[in-house]
Order: C-alpha cells, then sequence, then structure tokens
C-alpha cells in the first residue's frame, strides 16, 4: 500500500472520523463502520484534510477546472479547506462553491454559496463519503441548472465499496455510469481492512476477527461487483 493511503487511513482513525461498531446510514443500511466527516473540527485537522484531498484532486483531475462544489452541508467545509490547500500547494486559486439547503430570497439570494458557477466553468464535487450514490442524484441537476458548466469529476475521501441506488456495481462506478463523469477516492474499504486488520494501532486493534466477519458479511449484502 502506498504509504500516504496509510497515513490517510491513520488520520481518520485518529480525528475520530472513522469508526467500527454498530451504525444506520443515510441509505438505511445497517454498516459496521462509518465515516463522518462532520468529525473533523479543529484548523490543524481541515488544514491536513484539505492537502490530502488537494493532492488527490490535482493528481486525478488535474489544474483545468475552475470550481470546487461541496455539497450541503458537510461539502461546505470540505471545498473551503481544499481550495486553501490548492492554492497554497500549485498556486493555482480555485473557486469554492456550495448549496444551500434552503434557497435565501433576500441579500445574497439563490440556492448558491459561495462563487457563482457560470457558463464555460469546469467543476469538480468534493464529497466525504458516497455509500449509494443518492446525493449526487441532488447535486448534478444543481450544478447543471446554473448553465453550461462542465462538471470534471467527484473527489470523496472514502469509496466504500458498496453497490449504488440501480445496480450490483459501486457507487462510484454507478456515478461514472449514469452522468459520465469520473468518481475517485483517497482510499478505498479495502484498504483501511489491509492497514488495519489485526494490526495494533497505538495500543487497539480495531479491525479484529469479529469486526472482520461483520464487515465480510455486510459486504456479502451489499458489496460492489464492479468497483
Amino acid at each position: 500500500m502506498e504509504a500516504y493511503k496509510q497515513e490517510f487511513i491513520e488520520f481518520m482513525v485518529d480525528s475520530k472520523v472513522l469508526k467500527f461498531g454498530d451504525f444506520t446510514l443515510k441509505s438505511g443500511r445497517k454498516s459496521p463502520f462509518f465515516m463522518n466527516a462532520g468529525a473533523y473540527v479543529t484548523g490543524a485537522q481541515l488544514k491536513k484534510l484539505g492537502e490530502y484531498y488537494a493532492k488527490a484532486i490535482h493528481d486525478n483531475f488535474g489544474d483545468d477546472f475552475d470550481v470546487l462544489f461541496g455539497p450541503a452541508y458537510k461539502g461546505i467545509p470540505l471545498s473551503v479547506a481544499t481550495t486553501i490547500a490548492y492554492s497554497e500547494l500549485y498556486g493555482k486559486e480555485i473557486r469554492y462553491c456550495s448549496n444551500r439547503k434552503e434557497i435565501k430570497d433576500h441579500g445574497d439570494v439563490g440556492i448558491l454559496l459561495g462563487s457563482k458557477i457560470k457558463d464555460g466553468d469546469k467543476v469538480v464535487i468534493i464529497e466525504d463519503v458516497t455509500t449509494s450514490g443518492k446525493s449526487i442524484e441532488e447535486t448534478f441537476p444543481i450544478i447543471k441548472a446554473q448553465g453550461d458548466v462542465e462538471i470534471k469529476g467527484l473527489m470523496v475521501s472514502l469509496n466504500r465499496m458498496e453497490r449504488g441506488l440501480d445496480s450490483d456495481k459501486s457507487a462510484l462506478a454507478e456515478i461514472k455510469e449514469k452522468y459520465g463523469i469520473e468518481a475517485r477516492a483517497i482510499v478505498t474499504m479495502a484498504d483501511v481492512v489491509e492497514c488495519l486488520y489485526n494490526k495494533e494501532y497505538k495500543g487497539e486493534v480495531l479491525i479484529d476477527d469479529t469486526m472482520k466477519a461483520s464487515i465480510d458479511a455486510y459486504y456479502e449484502q451489499y458489496g460492489a461487483k464492479t468497483v
């Protein structure tokens, strides 16, 4: 495994973002693991997170884009932290944009927060994790409604490697097929298991045989045939 992937997994654990136990996801699925980007709460954590995302976006999509779109709510700090990191690491000014859950009818009106998206803009979407692809169904039409906009891709921090809404393919593979955009992740759950299974990290084994069996059972039910 590449060193940066192990570093990122350990960073998620240290930040209490990646947890193991018994969780009910937004999709309604019962999962033995959960990733919550809302747990990145300090300046140091957000700075480091933005750098991981910026490097991953740069490596996967290059510099030919104008706007980083983070869907409300968790995508808002992700997009802000990453645009700052992108400027510092690569010297390119990327605008950030997010959507509001409620359309504002006074002052800074409309559904968008941050930079407006205009004709000719190239956009990269940034999210914490995509479980079933449900969130992109809401995000994609909002962006496309702003004009002649090209969506370059989607970057998430963790690919859960489970099937999407409409097929046995992963949510990321389904997004590519359905919307024609590349969907990439910093790490996958396979990377997480490889990094943590029966290995002690800071005095604790996070994925022991019992947890590994729970993860395997989850993938028997929800795992994607094409990641």
